[in-house]
């Protein structure tokens, strides 16, 4: 009887789903209409859906393994005790990577797009400039605290939401459906170009991390939790769906080379909608939107990175000891955005390809010893027995060998 009323008093599964749909859809979502460009709308919808569906399942998987051990249990707890130390090392390598380059990544467009802001206001100054002092503010926010960060984000979300409704509604308007199926195309071998979207798509659905923290949300009840992975990833995949009708249905094919060619970033895509548009309210609610995305992706990465660093270097939690961790966490990154400023689309697919270790393989791996080691399921399982496992593996397997064929110039690049 206890239990139940306790189960009542849960929070609402709205919260949880904000916080998956949050957390997902940020400054990645600039990349995708970018390397979508080559497969275009319908092929790179279809590869978008089974994205969503293999890194939802990777998600329950992980969700499932962590029902058996106390609350709070992250992915270095049950790594280790489930995969071994040298697989812990590993994993915990490929979440320092990514983590990393997101920060380099956020830096670069946060510049640019930072560039552009100004720019419109008639105040020029250069994407390094810029970049290095919204970097700088970043830092602060992340040196005083996670509650310093929590309450700078929860603005940046809501003005994100608010201006993602506005602006959506007006990029809708103008789409013309001879662009978005290029109907008057001489090419018609788009699903080649399909290959390389793939790791793209992955890295857009990162929430692995939030598991944990939603886990203990709702004190180990595994079906609540379960049904936030899912509506929450659902709505970051409508959120795409709209954002790539959006953007292809206003900008013609043979302009994303152009776009491709500065490098990629937000505020070569934001120049090209804004001048297609010739409408002034949504090129500011578009500016103002990849401002608060960048932000609050940039803001959650490095936020992470400072976690997670801290923990695996036991630096002291006090001011100086934060010092430390924070100028560990920036310096890098900082460092190669100073250097090379226009890498941000480039950065996002090595995101990729290391994710697929923690963000994929892991949670597979983890379920299958899990329910070798307990036989009796915690309060819930994923269903499917091992099909959905091997299914997330091949998914694995392709999104690595796409990227090591993509590195190798051994695929097709949409470039003319």
């Amino acid at each position: 009887m206890e239990t139940a009323v306790s189960a009542s008093k849960l929070p609402s599964i709205l919260w949880g789903t904000l916080i998956i749909t949050g957390t997902i859809v940020g400054a990645g979502m600039f990349s995708l209409p970018v390397v979508m460009s080559g497969a275009w709308f319908s092929w790179s919808s279809a590869i978008l859906l089974f994205t969503w569906l293999c890194m939802l399942l990777s998600g329950l998987m992980f969700l499932e393994a962590s029902l058996h051990y106390p609350g709070g249990a992250g992915f270095d707890t049950l790594t280790r005790d489930l995969l071994g130390q040298r697989w812990n090392l590993l994993n915990g390598a490929s979440i320092l990577f990514v983590l990393g380059i997101l920060t380099y990544a956020y830096i670069s467009a946060s510049g640019a797009i930072l560039q552009h802001t100004f720019a419109a206001l008639a105040m020029p100054v250069s994407a390094r400039a810029a970049g290095l002092g919204f970097t700088l503010l970043v830092a602060l926010f992340v040196w005083l605290g996670t509650a310093a960060v929590s309450r700078v984000t929860l603005i940046f979300l809501g003005a994100k939401v608010i201006t993602f409704f506005l602006l959506f509604g007006g990029l809708l308007g103008h789409v013309k459906p001879a662009l978005l199926f290029d109907t008057n195309a001489t090419e018609s071998h788009y699903l080649r170009y399909g290959w390389m979207v793939i790791p793209f798509c992955l890295a857009s659905f990162g929430y692995h991390g939030n598991i944990s923290g939603l886990i203990g949300y709702y004190q180990g009840e595994g079906k609540k939790v379960a049904r936030c992975l899912l509506l929450g990833t659902l709505a970051a995949l409508l959120i795409y769906l709209v954002w790539i009708i959006g953007t292809m249905g206003n900008i013609p094919r043979t302009d994303f080379i152009a776009i491709a060619q500065r490098g990629g970033n937000i505020d070569a895509l934001v120049d090209a909608l804004g001048n297609l548009l010739q409408n002034a309210s949504l090129s500011v609610l578009l500016t103002i939107f990849s401002t608060f995305a960048v932000a609050s992706s940039f803001l959650g990465v490095t936020l992470g990175l400072f976690d997670y660093l801290a923990d695996l270097l036991k630096m002291d939690k006090g001011a100086t000891g934060r010092l430390k961790t924070t100028l560990i966490t920036f310096v890098v990154p900082l460092s190669a955005a100073l250097i090379w400023p226009n890498g941000f689309l480039v950065a996002i697919g090595y995101a990729g390809l290391a994710a697929t270790v923690w963000a994929v393989i892991t949670p597979a791996l983890l379920v299958w010893r899990a329910r070798q080691r307990f036989p009796q399921p915690q309060g819930w399982r994923l269903k499917g027995g091992n099909l959905p496992v091997l299914l997330v593996l091949l998914f694995a397997v392709l999104n690595i060998v796409v990227s090591l064929l993509s590195y190798a110039d051994l695929l097709p690049v949409y470039a003319r």
